[in-house]
């Protein structure tokens, strides 16, 4: 399974951003801009405490399973590869939202006067924190679900074969 980059990571949370920005300029102009729910932070940091949780007992498994402590009950490899899907989807989505949500919030710094997107100022800043805390906490899930022999493999790729 493919390591999820940083790289696109960051190129979705600026496209969506930007994208966002535009569109929420469009939409004010035409007529009333929708709300930032209160929701969507509280969601986010659900997903990301989840996430945390998974990867830290997986961890704590995978260390008792090296250290072959007795009654160290082990990973399944499946279960293992589904947290690691589980994490690049949701790091993916959280780029995403995160960018939409920040693209949001950096139009509506020029409406700081008025409190009702005061308030939606905050909260679409909350989700971009929120939202990166998600793919904090993904990409540590990954990081703990990764195998050694991975390393030694991307090593061996590139390398060319002796002629």
């Amino acid at each position: 399974m493919r390591e999820l980059r940083i790289r696109v990571l960051v190129g979705v949370f600026v496209v969506a951003g930007i994208l966002s920005w535009a569109g929420a300029r469009l939409w004010n102009s035409i007529g009333t801009l929708p709300s930032v729910p209160l929701a969507a932070p509280v969601v986010l940091a659900l997903i990301a405490v989840v996430l945390l949780a998974t990867a830290l007992s997986l961890r704590a498994r995978f260390k008792a399973q090296r250290e072959r402590r007795p009654g160290a009950k082990g990973v399944d490899p499946l279960m293992a590869a589904r947290a690691v899907v589980f994490a690049q989807a949701s790091a993916l989505v959280a780029a995403l939202v995160a960018g939409m949500y920040g693209g949001t919030g950096v139009f509506l710094l020029e409406l700081l006067d008025l409190p009702p997107r005061r308030d939606q100022a905050f909260y679409a800043g909350f989700s971009v924190l929120a939202g990166l805390a998600v793919i904090a906490a993904a990409l540590f899930l990954e990081r703990v679900c990764k195998l050694p022999e991975d390393d030694d493999q991307d090593h061996h790729q590139g390398a060319e074969p002796a002629a």
